[in-house]
């Protein structure tokens, strides 16, 4: 392909690949196990050929505590069912507290908002905290296994909070603030919580949200709940009936216990929606958590002790998870809570410089606005640390990717990663000892044996294929939560190809090992990095009296944005009318969040379905993104073919648009 015949926008120099971490990590095991690699890919083919004694010398390089040893790294390579570190005993949070243990005044977090000034909270008080906040909980009657949940914004607090829970083997799950309560309620409701931390509202766009109405109808809708901790963060006089205080959790002095648990004990449930059903409740370890974070930020971040880290996230993301975890590095997080476009989006570069960040994450979305606008980081801050760039969510245009070097000089490192919150890891992404080339992630990540498949199962060479994953990662799901036979995990990942991972992108692998990856293969929503199901959407819209049926595709795809058009069938004799179209969108603003609020609203006859009454998504999805009709569907597998013509009129007629834009 034409990209082979590439230069590279980033080579790194001699003296930076001497001090990655990835290059200390290849000479230990050059010193440690007698092996030597001519380069990274090299190194990747032995971290998934030997995966066994890729995870133990992780687990040895890193120095991993722990109260008891593992007596096996892994006990098969069957997916899903895969055990890891059989026997060790460990807690994440005592990784944690390992870090500049005498040192009274380096920032652990350093926290600012739209309705805050920059806070500075030191390793010393952070621990402090951590401790008397676990120590709370345990009062309140909190074990190992309860499940703590979170509807806070993303402000030191809610890190503190996570890492209390995770000290004493609870399971913590978050929702952001400004996720409506139907959508909360789908979330926490399948997982039974004990206590809930709580913010009064939060501040967006230079605008107030009084969220304590919303606290009231969680509380009373969750009738496993106990406990209520309120953080007055809009109004410091804010209460709730029955809450306590945040400020009450804080003793003046504590002392940390960590609860020493098995690798595979659940830490998190996160959630990522398919196209049925209720959102999906992964739950993740311990162990894998710990080990991945360890594995990605260290070696392929290039995270330390010296670094001072943010990415921009909400605290309903997957990568709040990821930030929150570089504290196990040893690392400064910065933490951001607010519009980042406002009052420009000069914003989140002026914290940056402020924070003095040596490494900044966002979104792709957030680049390419503040390429389009025209944005100049260098003009608006000196950001004289900065070393790394990170990128994920969407896939990052190769004009982004020149656009970063054009503002922020050469020896920047994009670091262009992509994951999910599935498996709470990297699949693919940046290493600071390989050349960056225009719109590609430089690598497979170690220990992921993950490739471009074809429809039966065959490896794809620099060809747009299924990304699949074929032998087992520590940070895989546990388990889904209220799915005892594991159904649910199964058909979400393993229908396709049995026995191996298929996660629902389009991947090409080049042939230089870099990645590119081209949007999502199946229905689901990725809107700015966050993945909604389709149904979830489908229960707000078919909800209103007006509309009988509906259907909405994302046609984010080969580096093109993400474009949601929404379709609806209206009750006979309603319109859609521009105060309809608003009511639709505010409703899924309401109850979902803003950023699935859809790109265009058409009104249809009727929603092409099959023979057994699916809405056949994925097939108006094709034909939107060009495929000709009888490559994409069958009239006799279809209950009302005819339905199909309107879609193929308008992916004409928006195809015609683009040629003649």
């Amino acid at each position: 392909m034409a990209e082979n015949t590439l230069s590279p926008l980033w080579t790194p120099s001699p003296e930076r690949i001497a001090k990655s971490r990835m290059h200390h990590y290849m000479q230990w095991l050059q010193q440690d196990k007698k092996l030597s690699f001519s380069g990274y890919e090299e190194l990747w083919q032995w971290s998934v050929d030997h995966l066994e004694d890729f995870w133990d010398s992780i687990w040895r390089y890193f120095d991993i505590p722990h109260s008891a040893p593992y007596t096996k790294v892994l006990d098969s390579h069957k997916m899903p069912g895969a055990k890891w570190f059989n026997g060790a005993r460990l807690n994440i949070a005592e990784q944690v507290f390992r870090f500049h243990v005498e040192d009274a005044d380096t920032p652990a977090i350093i926290g600012k908002s739209e309705a805050r000034a920059t806070v500075s909270i030191t390793w010393r008080e952070m621990r402090r905290q951590i401790a008397s906040v676990a120590n709370a909980l345990r009062d309140m009657g909190v074990q190992p296994g309860d499940r703590v949940v979170s509807y806070m914004p993303n402000v030191p607090e809610t890190v503190i909070a996570f890492y209390a829970c995770a000290s004493i083997g609870a399971v913590w799950s978050s929702c952001s603030p400004d996720m409506g309560t139907p959508s909360v309620l789908d979330r926490f409701g399948q997982i039974a919580p004990k206590v809930l931390f709580a913010v009064d509202g939060y501040r967006y766009g230079g605008k107030d949200f009084d969220r304590r109405d919303v606290v009231t109808g969680l509380v009373q809708s969750l009738p496993t709940l106990e406990h209520v901790v309120l953080l007055p963060y809009l109004r410091q006089d804010a209460t709730v009936d029955g809450a306590r205080q945040w400020r009450e959790l804080l003793d003046a002095d504590s002392t940390p216990r960590f609860e020493q648990l098995p690798f595979d004990h659940p830490l998190w449930v996160v959630y990522s929606s398919g196209t049925t059903g209720m959102p999906k409740p992964i739950v993740h370890g311990q162990g894998g958590t710990l080990i991945e974070a360890l594995k990605g930020h260290g070696l392929h971040g290039d995270l330390g002790e010296q670094d001072r880290f943010m990415w921009f996230s909400t605290t309903g993301w997957i990568m709040w998870n990821s930030q929150v975890t570089g504290l196990l590095l040893g690392s400064t997080i910065a933490v951001y809570d607010g519009n980042p476009g406002y009052p420009d989006l000069g914003t989140l570069w002026k914290f940056a410089d402020e924070a003095r960040l040596t490494v900044f994450g966002a979104g792709a979305a957030y680049y390419a606005n503040c390429m389009k606008a025209g944005i100049e980081p260098r003009k608006l801050a000196t950001l004289d640390g900065l070393h790394t760039i990170g990128s994920t969510g969407s896939p990052l245009s190769a004009d982004a990717f020149t656009w970063i070097y054009e503002q922020l000089g050469p020896d920047i490192l994009l670091s262009s990663i992509s994951g999910g919150t599935d498996v709470a890891a990297s699949f693919v992404g940046g290493c600071p000892i390989v050349p960056l080339y225009a719109g590609e992630m430089q690598c497979r990540c170690l220990g992921i044996a993950v490739y471009a498949m074809d429809d039966a199962g065959k490896p794809l060479n620099d060809e747009v294929g299924e990304l699949v994953v074929t032998k087992p990662m520590p940070s895989m799901p546990l388990f889904f939560w209220n799915d005892p036979e594991g159904k649910r995990y199964h058909d979400s990942y393993f229908d396709t190809y049995d026995g191996w991972w298929r996660h629902g992108d389009w991947l090409r692998i080049t042939p230089r090992g870099g990645a590119i990856i081209y949007g999502r293969s199946d229905t689901t929503i990725n809107r700015h990095g966050v993945r909604m199901g389709t149904s979830e959407i489908y229960r707000v819209v078919e909800g209103m009296p007006e509309i009988l049926d509906s259907l909405v595709v994302d046609l984010e795809y080969l580096g093109r944005e993400s474009y949601m058009p929404l379709f609806v069938v209206l009750r006979p004799g309603v319109s859609l009318d521009a105060e309809l179209i608003r009511r639709i969108n505010d409703n899924i603003r309401t109850a979902l969040s803003a950023r699935h609020v859809p790109n265009e609203v058409f009104a249809v006859n009727e929603i092409p379905r099959t023979l057994s009454g699916k809405k056949m998504e994925l097939p108006v999805k094709k034909l939107m993104l060009g495929m000709a009709v009888d490559q994409v569907a069958s009239p006799d597998a279809m209950s009302n073919p005819g339905s199909l013509a309107y879609f193929v009129d308008l992916a004409g007629r928006r195809a015609q648009a683009q040629v003649t834009a």
